[in-house]
């Protein structure tokens, strides 16, 4: 127990959701991507690059939040792809994620501008509206 009277969630960078989304990025883009779950701790099949994840995780917010996913991202504290590398090196550190020898954090950095890949370049394509 800390001796600040916080637990660990308010110790927490970025918002729970925010992690959980991490998380979930990471199986869409194994899922995505064809890579096997991670059985066996020395198993590199399943590793996912830090690009890879951060292009990931920008599907799956598309897909999931359209129009919003930058403002939904922001509220979690989530503002650049740099953001999700250094949620994944917090959860390394915890023991809840893995990594490499090759991984770093600056593999996240700079992947794609927010503004850019979740709002200039976001389309509704016609064949995904339903006729009522």
């Amino acid at each position: 127990m800390s001796t600040t009277g916080q637990t660990a969630a308010s110790r927490l960078k970025y918002h729970t959701d925010g992690y959980r989304f991490v998380f979930e990025a990471l199986h869409h883009t194994q899922q995505k991507l064809k890579r096997p779950a991670t059985q066996d701790l020395d198993d590199d099949r399943a590793h996912i690059t830090g690009q890879e994840l951060a292009e990931g995780a920008r599907e799956l917010a598309l897909e999931r939040y359209g129009l919003l996913a930058r403002n939904v991202l922001g509220h979690w504290g989530i503002k650049s792809t740099a953001d999700f590398g250094r949620m994944v090196f917090e959860m390394i550190e915890r023991g809840e994620m893995r990594k490499t020898d090759r991984d770093q954090l600056s593999d996240f950095f700079d992947v794609y501008d927010f503004e850019d890949a979740l709002v200039n370049k976001y389309q509704i394509l016609a064949d995904e509206i339903e006729d009522d």
